[in-house]
């Protein structure tokens, strides 16, 4: 299977980097190909032109890759922090400018006018690790975990992908080594749960729905 797995956090040597370092690894070892992308150290561009905003227009190579990976992938990995109760802006350009029509998503004519979205990729799972700094309870009541519907409701559910799993890893800033050692060691069962050794099939990376665990705001998150 192909994996693409994104990591939008500025500081290598963040929690965040070896989340997405652990899930590539446990991939790998899985027999998986791994397509990875470290927005930062690439410095990709989140601006959008409004040259790119049509569905027919000519692409910059560099986000015509991006968008054919995305339309290959089998799974899709993203880690990012919890910043305002968003992913940083440059991931949120990599989605504008990424996500898009006639790539991810589609819409047919409805009976409102409005249109009625259909996704078009092929990933039959989605897994989103987030750290943050914000305590369980206060992110779901306070703030009503924006992240969640985000990913689940805004980008993933309308691009078709049955199956969304998201982790929020917390308190960063006050965490020990030993916590992170076992927030590891559980990014790489995940991993292992909904891409195993041997599943190639379209079949296999389709497991029961689940519901997504907590989540949360950013120490070297």
């Amino acid at each position: 299977m192909k994996v693409l797995v994104i990591v939008a956090h500025p500081n290598k040597s963040s929690f965040n980097h070896a989340i997405a370092s652990t899930c590539s690894k446990t991939l790998i070892d899985n027999g998986h190909e791994v397509i990875s992308h470290d927005l930062y150290e690439e410095q990709f561009n989140p601006l959008l032109a409004a040259g790119e905003m049509p569905r027919d227009a000519v692409l910059p190579p560099e986000i015509q890759q991006h968008c054919d990976e995305l339309s290959l992938a089998d799974g899709i990995v993203i880690v990012h922090p919890n910043w305002w109760g968003q992913p940083p802006a440059i991931l949120k350009g990599w989605v504008d400018r990424v996500i898009r029509p006639g790539v991810a998503y589609e819409f047919q004519e409805g009976d409102t006018g409005e249109g009625v979205p259909r996704g078009l990729l092929r990933a039959g799972c989605a897994l989103i690790f987030n750290t943050s700094n914000t305590e369980t309870t206060r992110e779901k009541t306070v703030f009503g975990d924006p992240l969640k519907l985000i990913w689940r409701d805004c980008i993933w559910g309308l691009c078709g992908i049955p199956n969304i799993h998201r982790r929020m890893f917390n308190i960063i800033v006050t965490s020990t080594d030993e916590e992170r050692k076992g927030w590891l060691d559980e990014v790489a069962v995940t991993i292992c749960r909904f891409f195993p050794k041997g599943s190639h099939d379209v079949a296999m990376r389709r497991p029961a729905k689940t519901a997504a665990l907590p989540h949360h705001s950013n120490k070297k998150r």
